[in-house]
């Protein structure tokens, strides 16, 4: 989770994950990232096979399946980031590892390019979706060219197998980087005659191809946010996601739930009060405010469906339900429907097979779609909520 200070990410990742974090109306209130664990919904296939589950490395609901991720809020960033500026380098640094990017963005337009409070609707949000990204760019250009003439003088690899060694530490690999210079048509042309917009252009399709970013904008809530949510979708509606949220109305509708005053499941468009006389006045209100400005109108807070589309739609996963017993949909414990993996669209049985243990891998002879009882091969590509059974051979001793 990324943006500048104070546009509710704190409060996002808080909504997401019940961490306690530090939450306040100024800028740094987060100096070191908050990690925690969000969770995927999605509808479990335990209502298509009419079972009882009881899954081991997920939540299920009511047949909706809760698959845990790993969610990080890091640091807010400011102009010049990049050259260190409020401890920008350091903060970067923890993007890493990061499979996607989630841009907490104040649609209200309240806060302004520092993170400081000013009227709602006097800053531009598409501002800070410029900002952000060129940060990112420009992160990645200074680890990219800081030896660069050293890098250009290299003549016994290729420029994929250099440029993937280089920015190896970003998780970026040797695909990402032919994709990337493919893309921008730099396939061909040898690295020393690159010009300085060359690797600015290399370093912005690096950026798309391995650090996808998806927009939330936040406090929909505001009167002054629809307007900044319509200037995000008309700006940016077309190459990115844009998502209107309400991280503070998630973060007031999972507490009461965790309380017991209300059923609500993450990403539900309403919820239902248990005992009105357990709450005051002033929760009745604030309930009512946000059933009224945020669930009617927006259809839901935003924040689970900012993650589901973050995994699903970005990232362009799938789940699967890997099983041992093809009758009991059960593992050899007899758990049924025990785990539930998300995994690249695209991938295959074997490749599954891998995922679960090395071993399965090695030895795979053929796989089982548990719905048509047919074998299918190891090259087979898996679909979104298939029923898998791995039958491999016994190991050697």
């Amino acid at each position: 989770m990324v943006g500048k200070p104070n546009t509710g990410k704190s409060t996002f990742f808080a909504a997401a994950t019940l961490v306690p974090v530090k939450i306040a109306p100024y800028p740094f209130t987060t100096i070191e990232p908050n990690i925690g664990i969000a969770y995927v919904r999605t509808k479990c296939v335990c209502k298509e096979f009419n079972v009882k589950d009881n899954p081991k490395n997920s939540l299920c609901i009511n047949g909706n399946r809760f698959i845990p991720i790993q969610m990080m809020d890091v640091a807010g960033l400011v102009p010049d980031a990049w050259k260190g500026r409020g401890l920008g380098n350091r903060f970067l640094d923890e993007l890493r590892k990061a499979s996607v990017l989630i841009h907490v963005v104040d649609a209200s337009g309240g806060t302004d390019e520092e993170g400081r409070i000013v009227p709602p609707g006097t800053h531009d949000p598409c501002k800070d979706v410029e900002f952000l990204e060129r940060e990112i760019v420009m992160w990645i250009k200074q680890i990219l060219t800081s030896d660069w003439q050293r890098i250009i003088k290299r003549r016994e690899d290729s420029i994929e197998d250099i440029l993937a060694e280089r920015l190896s530490g970003l998780q970026i690999s040797r695909r990402d980087v032919e994709k990337t210079l493919e893309k921008v048509d730099l396939t061909r042309k040898k690295l020393g005659s690159w010009s300085d917009e060359d690797i600015t252009k290399f370093c912005y399709e690096i950026r798309r191809v391995n650090k996808p970013i998806i927009i939330a904008a936040n406090k929909i809530d505001v009167p002054a946010a629809e307007d900044g949510f319509r200037k995000l979708k008309e700006r940016y509606g077309d190459s990115n996601i844009i998502i209107p949220c309400s991280a503070e109305a998630e973060l007031v509708l999972r507490r009461a739930a965790e309380k017991g005053f209300i059923r609500y499941l993450p990403g539900d468009e309403k919820f239902e009060i248990i005992d009105e006389s357990k709450m005051t006045s002033e929760q009745r209100k604030a309930l009512k405010i946000i059933e009224e400005k945020v669930l009617v109108k927006w259809k839901g807070t935003g924040v689970q469906e900012t993650i589901n589309a973050a995994i699903f739609n970005v990232l362009k996963m799938i789940v699967v339900y890997p099983v041992e017993d093809v009758n009991k949909l059960s593992d050899h414990h007899g758990n049924v429907l025990p785990d539930a993996l998300l995994i690249k669209e695209g991938s295959t049985a074997k490749e599954l097979a891998y995922m679960i243990h090395q071993e399965l891998g090695d030895t795979f002879l053929y796989a089982i779609d548990v719905r048509t009882k047919h074998k299918i091969g190891e090259n087979t590509l898996l679909k979104m909520n298939d029923i898998i059974k791995i039958v491999a051979t016994k190991a050697r001793k």
